[in-house]
């Protein structure tokens, strides 16, 4: 069975020295990682994408916790790292970040990939863009 070393919802920037630190060993053969940035488009966008705010549910961090827990369940020999943001955030701003560290590459790409995407459709997150006009639109689950 893996590990989660890290779960966080953030008010504050991610650190991605502090995840990679978090899921490395002297075992550690491999880490991945995914880092969600804020693009300046969307394809349910109108027009350019200045900002996202981040709202999340009070359970996000409890539910953040549970979905790298079952996503590290299945798998043997992984230790993983995840935070989500909150608040607002600029073109260029990390949204997620995720590492996942295993002895093997292929594993630790693999988890990662599954870890991200898990995260993406179920934690309790949502996200309003906001447009260089002025305008914003509502995005569903992060």
């Amino acid at each position: 069975m893996g590990d989660v070393m890290l779960t966080a919802m953030s008010e504050e920037p991610l650190d991605l020295a502090a995840h990679l630190a978090a899921v490395s060993t002297s075992a550690t053969g491999a880490v991945a990682t995914f880092t969600g940035q804020v693009r300046d488009h969307s394809p349910d966008a109108a027009g350019p994408v200045v900002r996202l705010e981040y709202s999340a549910h009070p359970d996000a961090a409890q539910a953040l916790a549970q979905i790298a827990a079952e996503v590290v369940a299945a798998h043997d020999d992984v230790r993983v790292a995840v935070s989500h943001r909150t608040g607002v955030l600029d073109v260029g701003d990390v949204a997620i970040l995720a590492c996942a560290a295993s002895s093997h590459r292929d594993l630790a790409f693999t988890v990662c990939r599954e870890l991200v995407e898990q995260v993406k459709a179920r934690l309790p997150v949502w996200k309003k863009q906001v447009l260089d006009d002025g305008s914003h639109t509502w995005v569903g689950s992060a």
